[in-house]
């Protein structure tokens, strides 16, 4: 009967410790899934962030190059259309007032001339 006993004793022994070694072996596998769900959201978090952060600063980037180019482009037309046309107005006057000033000049000395001739 002890002996039955004995190993009775033994065997709940070792059921016990084998529940208890699933037991464990359960938490462990909960921790582990529970890491790796943790580290993975943390990983795509931090991904995404630069990610985004990199991409935000190569389209600013692109943007602003474009920007300003076309900002440059119009601002250069608009000073070359307003700068020609100061200068042809400036150019014209000064043609006109030279024109002007050497037909009178003719036209003084032809009259001296008919005048010279007809006295």
């Amino acid at each position: 009967m002890k002996e039955n006993a004995v190993i009775t004793i033994i065997s709940i022994t070792i059921i016990v410790l084998n529940m208890m070694m699933i037991i464990v072996q359960v938490i462990k596998n909960v921790i582990m899934v529970a890491t790796m769900a943790e580290v993975t959201t943390v990983t795509m978090a931090v991904i995404t962030a630069e990610v985004t952060a990199v991409t935000m600063a190569v389209v600013m980037a692109e943007v602003t190059a474009v920007t300003m180019a076309e900002v440059t482009a119009a601002v250069m037309a608009e000073v070359t259309a307003v700068t020609m046309a100061v200068v042809t107005a400036v150019t014209m006057a000064v043609v006109m007032a030279v024109t002007t000033a050497v037909v009178k000049d003719v036209a003084a000395v032809g009259a001296g001339c008919f005048n010279l001739i007809n006295n």
